[in-house]
């Protein structure tokens, strides 16, 4: 179903319960901003952890600490090595319920320990400038009490539920991908609390990502008495990378973007090592054979080059989520739940990824935008609404209320996804 909905008293009651929550989701949100979890801050990251361990503990649910498997890396000297990650948060609440919603969001932010943006300012009375503070700490506090209240509902035993929060998500999700891939694979639904624009609109059909690093491996020589023996790998790079981008144009929606060239040494040595690394965007699954097809005929035309050998590492790690029926439908509820509010939801495409990728990878219909309202983030402009951690958190509430009352079916559009993802 979709367009108007009407509250009964208990929702309208649970509703009520969030709004006297507001005062303290802010407080807490600004003890979670000054927690510097940089993708790479182990120590931010577990302490970060520590507090949902604390602050998810009223739910009364299981939870643990997953453990994610380490990947490879190609470090700038062309190393290859593994890179480890701190543990996922997790808690399962009723497995055995017969509607089965997976949530998710993350705890780290693109902002290292290192960086002079580390805690959190009042630009005015609703507008708080703070590393992390919409993407996403202010998504998991709206996450937080759309559960609590939903605990408040009488057919809360109707819903079981699995929150799956990653200390990796702002480097790809390459440790956390897997988990949630399996708990989508199990899930009617998913919603994640990435952060909504600043006028409330979600993000909607979203384009796939890859990420890859191409090492290129020379031959050092002295520049001066034996240029002439040495293979210079920084050449060989940068003309993968020049190859790399003439195919921008060539496919609509595709773009392939060089961000960095590491390698080489000081300027009197022929240079034996460079490491190109990429990004690629598609606009659907059948992109990604055409470009692995391109990708593997450069590597192989740089690998052919006297003295140089090639090797690419990475891949494709969030395929493309678009506007399908059973996503459409999910976007149709968050309307009608929008409308009970008095909000006219509105949602665009994009070419950002985020976890709601890796749902809907595994078949599972997912709103991926249904955190706090702000703007700029991954910048030191960062700006979260403080009025929209109450109003998110009853969007997302009546969404899980209508689940379990059965007004919004999960399984139909789990279904729907079946039939034609």
């Amino acid at each position: 179903m979709s367009g108007k909905i009407s509250l009964n008293t208990g929702e309208i009651a649970a509703l009520d319960w969030i709004d006297q929550q507001a005062d303290g989701m802010v407080t807490r949100l600004r003890d979670w901003v000054n927690i510097n979890s940089g993708s790479h801050n182990a120590d931010g990251l577990e302490k970060m952890r520590t507090c949902l361990e604390e602050a998810f503990s009223p739910l009364c649910g299981e939870i643990a600490a997953q453990a994610l498997e380490s990947t490879t890396v190609v470090e700038k000297n062309g190393e290859v090595t593994q890179q480890t990650y701190t543990p996922s948060f997790h808690l399962r609440q009723r497995p055995d319920a017969p509607i089965r919603i997976v949530l998710t969001g993350h705890h780290d932010t693109v902002f290292p320990k290192e960086d002079s943006f580390q805690s959190w300012s009042m630009w005015d009375d609703d507008r708080m400038n703070g590393p992390g503070g919409a993407d996403m700490k202010g998504g998991l506090l709206v996450m937080l009490h759309a559960l609590m209240a939903l605990e408040r509902h009488p057919d809360r035993e109707q819903i079981g539920y699995d929150v799956f929060i990653s200390p990796d998500e702002e480097i790809g999700s390459l440790g956390s991908g897997p988990h949630i891939h399996r708990l989508g694979s199990k899930a009617d639904i998913g919603m994640t609390y990435e952060p909504a624009l600043a006028d409330g609109s979600l993000a909607g059909a979203r384009k796939g990502s890859g990420n890859w690093s191409l090492k290129v491996s020379g031959r050092a020589a002295h520049a001066g008495r034996e240029h002439h023996l040495g293979r210079n790998a920084i050449i060989a790079a940068s003309e993968f990378a020049l190859a790399l981008d003439t195919l921008n144009g060539q496919r609509e929606g595709v773009t392939f973007n060089v961000s960095r060239i590491d390698g080489g040494g000081p300027p009197n040595v022929v240079p034996a090592n460079g490491v190109v690394r990429f990004n690629v965007r598609v606009a659907e699954e059948a992109d990604q054979d055409w470009v692995i097809g391109h990708l593997d005929r450069l590597t192989a035309e740089t690998a052919e080059r006297d003295g140089i050998t090639a090797e690419l590492f990475g891949g494709f790690t969030r395929p493309a989520k678009p506007m399908t029926p059973a996503n459409a439908q999910m976007f149709e509820w968050t309307r009608a739940a929008g409308s009970a509010l008095g909000l006219d939801i509105k949602w665009n495409a994009t070419g950002g990824v985020c976890e709601g990728n890796n749902l809907w990878a595994a078949g599972c219909p997912n709103v991926d935008t249904l955190g706090a309202c702000g703007a700029d983030i991954h910048s030191h402009n960062e700006m979260v609404l403080l009025s929209s951690l109450p109003e998110r958190a009853k969007l997302s509430a009546i969404m899980l209320m209508k689940f379990a009352s059965g007004e919004f079916d999960a399984k139909a559009a789990r279904a729907l996804a079946a039939g034609g993802m």
